[in-house]
């Protein structure tokens, strides 16, 4: 049960000026005195403010280093103002934050990189950092907390969109690979090259996994989504898109908030209640599969959710059933994490090495795009003045009231029998960072040890991460990996390796493999079947005839079982044809097989195998192409300018036909002209835009929908097809529109 508990957590007023031998400088701090009084918190946790504003800005992602330092994402120049006008500026920041007095509290902070546009996400990975800024993904070295060699990995990893819907996440998996939200790539380092290949395009902001490996996350409007299965298992198809095992909503959106907030879209039907509380989410972000260990049992992978626009965060309980996984709301009617401070915006979830959940709080007023925001919402942010708002910024820590967190080793002085300890520990992001580590290390003493472990089953999947290190240290063969599949008794480590032994796929172990898929499908079980039919495709290249029949087995198994015919259609790559005239598909593997077929003869590919970058979305192309094309005059915020132009803002223009507003565009005005009853004498004309032949009727059709958003009442929407009708309204005499043929044209027929 929770309770509204006021927390006596008002740091004292203190200024501490200490000095310390840091390269002979003398370090000055100030701790922050912050209140959190208006928070609330589940029962059995404390919530505490480890690092504020004056030592970082607009901090949106975070990571942990070798030795348990935080290092932050500042994205100071995100929405400087209402009109989102300096956004790309030079001005953020990867900074480390240590608390040399070892008290807990963040006192110092040194800028690691700087000068960074709109920078959305890092990670610790290979003994450098990884990090976004602007459209380019770089790798850096890092000497003595100082940036070395740069590398150029993805130079159109972010591009497209907006920052909202630009690639983030970085977050380094089980399986040894770095997966991304809002991105249809992952990446690895292999032998010192930069490995970049499809993904399945997955959420909006923020990333997880579970112990397995599944991967998380979700989209403004969606609390949770995931997958059913193991990352890139059932995309070997190009020319089918799986739809079961893939993106599923696992949640309910229902969100209960503490206070009515200022959201986008608060004037519609459904989005608020009777009280003129949020209803469901509008900015879900951020997700945690909490794996940290140092709360009770009850936590364990739990899935914790930001909704900053309602200041809140969300726990939801997994349920893993079988092949599906669902999840429900932990107490009904009540959030994890809930205040009545507006400017609490916590963006970004993430275990820390003690065990502990950080939170990443923007605290800031504006936290939607220009892009997007509504005059409604605008005009809400002003009156509070939350527009003003800026350049503030925490990290909160929850802990357990019951369980003392763990104490953060240096892991960057741990011998390699150390970290083979930390595989079997409670904590996730240990395990995670000591399999990195020992492949790092390329120290082949351990590989005994960690063939041991792979036989240990936990619930803590120690065996599979023994098993990514010693396919990190290229320690793997089809003997040792066969010996695993026949003894082990742990269904998740054999479906990981059933996919490491995709490899080792050759004609003289055709038989081995034969016999050992014949012992898998004897256990009769979910897991192994499904695994079992994904890592196939490579020996149906060795010999058709000889595991087809395994798979059509798997088929009428599992008749009803989607996810299974999914599988198998990714299996079958190439190979449809061949399988629908000779083995017998059940009705749902047929329609699939079918469906992939036909895609192929189209040279219709899944989406992921075409697109390189992201797409613009319609919204930020009508923002930039109103910035170059219309602000100039009718100002960025759309309320005019003197003598040039008149404002936009609730026009009758903005708020009338939208056909007859594509006219206006395309054919331009000339005055003078009555806008919201006032006279405007203007000494030029609107140009017109129907001659210029790089803005389509789609850029028209964009810049309206932009105009619908941020300057009229209730947004309309309108056609490419409509737009082209109104090529042909060209106005009589100069060919200019004025007033007179404004009013009294018929537009809409």
């Amino acid at each position: 049960m929770t309770k509204k508990r006021p927390f006596k957590l008002a740091f004292a007023s203190l200024v501490v000026l200490s000095i310390f031998m840091v390269g002979f400088r003398i370090i000055s701090y100030e701790e922050p005195k912050i209140s959190l009084e208006n928070y609330t918190i589940e029962d059995g946790f404390d919530l505490k403010l480890i690092a504020s504003e004056s030592l970082l800005k607009a901090p949106v992602s975070m990571d942990f280093d070798d030795k348990g330092r935080m290092w932050v994402v500042e994205m100071i120049s995100y929405m400087p103002n209402l009109e989102g006008i300096g956004e790309e500026e030079p001005t953020g920041k990867i900074s480390i934050l240590e608390d040399l007095n070892k008290d807990g509290v963040a006192d110092h902070a040194k800028v690691f990189l700087d000068k960074l546009v709109l920078p959305r996400g890092l990670a610790h990975v290979y003994g450098g950092l990884l990090y976004i800024d602007g459209p380019k993904l770089w790798f850096v070295e890092i000497k003595n907390d100082k940036p070395g060699k740069k590398t150029l990995v993805d130079p159109v990893y972010a591009e497209g969109g907006n920052v909202e819907h630009s690639s983030n996440g970085l977050m380094m998996n089980i399986d040894n690979w770095i997966y991304n939200a809002n991105y249809n790539f992952r990446y690895q380092l292999k032998n010192g090259k930069w490995i970049k290949e499809p993904t399945t395009a997955r959420g909006q902001w923020g990333i997880t996994k579970d112990n397995f490996g599944r991967l998380y996350y979700n989209n403004n409007s969606t609390n949770l989504q995931g997958d059913f299965v193991l990352p890139n298992k059932l995309i070997r198809n190009k020319y089918f898109k799986p739809t079961i095992a893939e993106g599923k909503r696992l949640a309910s959106n229902r969100v209960y908030p503490i206070h009515k907030t200022s959201v986008n879209r608060g004037y519609q039907d459904g989005v608020l209640d009777e009280k003129g509380y949020l209803k469901d989410v509008t900015a879900a972000c951020g997700p945690l599969v909490y794996r940290g260990g140092a709360f009770s049992e009850a936590y364990t992978q739990n899935a914790f959710v930001c909704v900053p626009e309602a200041n809140l965060i969300k726990r939801n309980v997994l349920q893993f059933n079988g092949l599906q996984t669902t999840a429900s709301q932990a107490i009904e009617g009540k959030e994890f994490i809930a205040s009545t401070d507006e400017g609490f915006r916590p963006v970004n979830l993430f275990t820390g090495p003690d065990g502990a959940m950080y939170i990443v709080d923007m605290h800031r007023g504006i936290i939607q795009h220009k892009a997007y925001i509504s005059q409604y919402l605008a005009e809400q942010l002003a009156a509070k003045k939350l527009d003003t708002l800026q350049n503030a910024g925490r990290i909160l820590k929850v802990t357990s009231k019951t369980i003392k967190p763990n104490s953060v080793p240096d892991l960057s002085k741990a011998s390699s029998a150390q970290l083979v300890a930390l595989l079997s520990h409670p904590n996730g992001w240990l395990r995670d960072r000591a399999q990195q580590l020992l492949i790092q290390k390329k120290d082949l003493s351990v590989v005994s040890q960690l063939t041991k472990l792979t036989k240990l089953t936990n619930s803590f999947s120690t065996d599979i991460h023994a098993l990514y290190v010693l396919e990190g240290l290229n320690a793997l063969s089809f003997e040792s990996l066969t010996a695993l599949v026949s003894q082990s008794k742990n269904p998740e480590t054999i479906a990981h390796a059933l996919g490491l032994l995709e490899r080792f796929a050759t004609a003289p172990r055709a038989a081995k493999m034969k016999a050992l898929s014949t012992q898998l499908l004897a256990q009769n079980n979910e897991t192994i079947d499904l695994y079992l039919s994904t890592s196939l495709a490579p020996w149906l290249i060795v010999s058709d005839a000889t595991f087809l029949p395994f798979l059509a087995e798997i088929d009428k198994k599992h008749v009803s079982q989607g996810i299974f015919q999914e599988a198998i259609t990714s299996s079958i790559s190439g190979k449809e044809e061949v399988y629908l005239a000779s083995m017998n598909p059940t009705d749902l593997l047929k329609k699939d097989l079918t469906v992939a077929s036909t895609n192929r003869q189209k040279k219709e590919m899944n989406s992921i195998f075409v697109a390189e970058k992201n797409a613009v979305d319609p919204r930020t192309k009508g923002l930039k192409l109103f910035r170059s094309i219309c602000a100039t005059c009718h100002g960025a915020d759309g309320k005019g300018i003197q003598d040039l132009a008149p404002p936009l803002k609730d026009s009758e223009y903005i708020n009338g036909s939208m056909k007859r507003l594509a006219a206006i565009i395309l054919h331009g005005v000339s005055g003078p002209i009555h806008v919201n009853g006032k006279l405007y004498q203007l000494n030029n004309e609107m140009p017109a835009l129907i001659n210029n032949k790089e803005v389509s009727d789609q850029d028209i059709a964009d810049i309206i929908r932009f105009t619908q958003n941020a300057f009229a009442k209730d947004g309309k929407g309108i056609t490419t097809e409509d737009v082209k009708k109104m090529r042909d309204k060209k106005p009589s005499g100069s060919g200019i529109f004025n007033e007179k043929q404004l009013l009294e044209g018929d537009f809409d027929k």
